[in-house]
């Protein structure tokens, strides 16, 4: 069984103007290291345009939100449209969502048919804080959340499990699942951070489990977090499909976090969740790409998730 990488030259065209930190180099250096030859044992291919996409995008966001983007940014000719400060469309958003969408749906195709052992979604924009009905933080539509439910829809799973260790709380994730005792949310993140959500108090119906750090915690307290408020929940909830929000801005390097992980910190992370999909889940993993915005960083980091993810899957 191998590891499967869907990314598309189209994220090169989701434009969000000058010095914005989500920006189109984070692919580049990602497709830099993963061109090692170390990663040539990796299937690479295309995220794809699915026909299905706004229909499973429904599953996870309101009709009005998914108009409001759709009409905001399908037909977007020239310039930027701003849904807030942070969060922007431009003519190459529309086939980048889209395709940023289809890479999830495609991943859970591969791993719950046996055609991949987990997969690594190299896409843009990313998800996490896209909540039902609003766009935030970079994010239109959650990546994440619709793929767990299209993983229900499609495939008739069970259980879904989203794992987050992105610096930030991926607000748009745990509202989503909020009621929902079979979507289960994990996330390790710095506090007090945006988008301000993510304490311990916030458990949903008995299927959410924050686990904040503090700024200048490093490993060992991430260990810790992920191992008491995470793992053990996780290993009791029995998910039949592991997704990961792998966020890389939790990294010393990054400029927009103030958590002290390093590469192998991502590396033993990684290899906790396949774990955890070994037992539960027959290691169906399908990690998407959320944060990480120094450039150094994310490529390091990125590679090694990857090769957690291949060592993984062979």
């Amino acid at each position: 069984m191998t590891t499967l990488l869907l990314t598309h030259p189209a994220f090169l065209n989701h434009d969000t103007g000058s010095y914005h930190p989500e920006r189109p180099d984070r692919m580049r250096a990602i497709d830099k290291v993963l061109s090692d030859p170390s990663f040539d044992g990796l299937v690479r291919k295309e995220a794809p345009l699915r026909d299905d996409d706004e229909d499973c995008i429904l599953l996870a966001h309101s009709r009005a939100h998914y108009d409001e983007m759709r009409d905001a940014a399908a037909n977007l000719k020239s310039g930027f449209h701003h849904f807030d400060g942070d969060t922007v469309a431009s003519p190459g958003t529309w086939e980048a969502v889209r395709r940023g969408i289809g890479a999830g749906l495609a991943a859970v195709d591969a791993v719950m048919t046996g055609a991949a052992a987990n997969a690594f979604c190299q896409v843009r924009p990313p998800g996490h804080h896209a909540e039902r009905d609003r766009a935030m933080g970079f994010c239109l539509f959650s990546n994440a959340a619709v793929a767990a439910h299209y993983a229900r829809k499609k495939h008739g799973v069970e259980r879904v499990a989203v794992i987050d260790f992105d610096v930030h709380h991926g607000n748009g994730t745990q509202q989503i699942f909020w009621s929902d005792k079979d979507l289960f949310y994990g996330s390790t993140h710095q506090m007090p951070l945006f988008p301000g959500t993510g304490a311990l108090r916030e458990t949903g119906v008995g299927n959410i489990f924050n686990a904040p750090l503090r700024e200048g915690d490093g490993r060992e307290k991430f260990e810790q977090a992920m191992v008491e408020r995470i793992l053990g929940p996780l290993h009791n909830f029995g998910p039949d499909l592991v997704i990961i929000s792998a966020g890389f801005d939790a990294h010393q390097r990054d400029p927009l976090g103030g958590l002290e992980l390093v590469e192998a910190d991502y590396l033993w992370a990684t290899e906790q969740l396949a774990e955890q999909a070994r037992r539960h889940s027959n290691g169906r993993v399908v990690s998407m790409l959320e944060g990480g915005y120094d450039l150094t960083g994310l490529a390091r980091s990125v590679a090694a998730h990857v090769r957690a993810l291949m060592s993984a899957g062979t």
